[in-house]
């Protein structure tokens, strides 16, 4: 299916669906909860990118926003009613930054059902949607019946296992395998800038893609066949399934994986604890300036 999915669509809907709000602040960690308190898409359900979204943090593991465990967020699905047969459609306030982050877990853990609304709560708004401040409740099937409960049985990149991704990052990112870009700001990639991690700069050989190219001036995707054109350029000799995508913390990388898989380059990987579990061990190097 297509991950990205209009206002139009999700209004159209005709089967099991839950929306769920991400909206997050990296400087402000209660912001999310919050606005969701003072309006939300309607019948939406909040989950948090720091308690949902991430696992618990643990020294030199994972970096600032650890994995969850599989089984443990496919509980939290769960307790928001969501089966086999459930499509979840997330948003987010920032261009789908944290949204694609919900996205990419829930592939990771199996359930393919499930996109991004595109432009997020911006986007809905604009095309005259509502917005409630009614919590959260689970709505029954419209045949009255439950699906099957959710498994954990699949991954989200079928050649990229996470400890495969991990050995390779160790190992220096050999560019004959693979190709590691970077999804943060130039002038954090640069290493001029660090707002979150002790150390500033990149892993060596990481290529610069900010998340922020991968939308239009309205804060949506740009259409499919910009994004391919753009990562075919960055891509150069490499099959999208050789690419492994980072950030900070493995949040903002979702974004240009989940762009490329719109514009239909499938495979490629996330490396989760991306710079700050990178930058924790004060022996692997830092890399700094722009890509050579």
């Amino acid at each position: 299916m297509n991950p990205l999915i209009s206002p139009a669509e999700v209004i159209a809907e005709p089967g099991d669906l839950i929306l769920i709000d991400v909206r997050h602040d990296l400087n402000d960690p209660t912001a999310g909860l919050r606005a969701y308190a003072q309006g939300h898409l309607p019948n939406a359900a909040f989950l948090s990118v720091d308690e949902d979204l991430s696992g618990e943090p643990s020294a030199g593991n994972g970096g600032r926003h650890p994995l969850p465990a599989p089984k443990d967020f496919a509980k939290r699905l769960e307790s928001l009613g969501a089966t086999e047969d459930t499509l979840l459609i997330a948003y987010d306030s920032s261009g789908g930054i944290f949204a694609a982050r919900f996205w990419w877990l829930c592939r990771w853990i199996g359930h393919l059902r499930v996109g991004v609304l595109n432009g997020g709560l911006q986007a809905w708004v604009a095309a005259g949607g509502p917005l409630q401040t009614e919590d959260y409740k689970p709505v029954a099937s419209s045949q009255g019946q439950r699906g099957e409960p959710l498994r954990v049985h699949a991954t989200a990149c079928p050649r990229w296992g996470l400890d495969m991704v991990e050995s390779w990052v160790s190992a220096g990112s050999p560019a004959e395998i693979a190709m590691l870009i970077d999804a943060r700001s130039p002038d954090r990639y640069r290493g001029e800038v660090e707002p979150f991690d002790p150390v500033a700069g990149h892993i060596p050989g990481a290529h610069n893609r900010p998340a922020t190219l991968n939308l239009d001036a309205t804060g949506c995707f740009k259409p499919a066949s910009q994004l391919r054109e753009e990562f075919m350029v960055l891509l150069g000799n490499h099959d999208p399934s050789a690419v492994v995508h980072s950030c900070g913390s493995g949040i903002t990388a979702c974004h240009n994986l989940l762009a490329m898989e719109a514009a239909g380059l499938l495979g490629s990987a996330l490396y989760p604890g991306s710079w700050s579990e990178w930058c924790g061990d004060s022996a692997r190097p830092v890399a700094k300036g722009a890509q050579a």
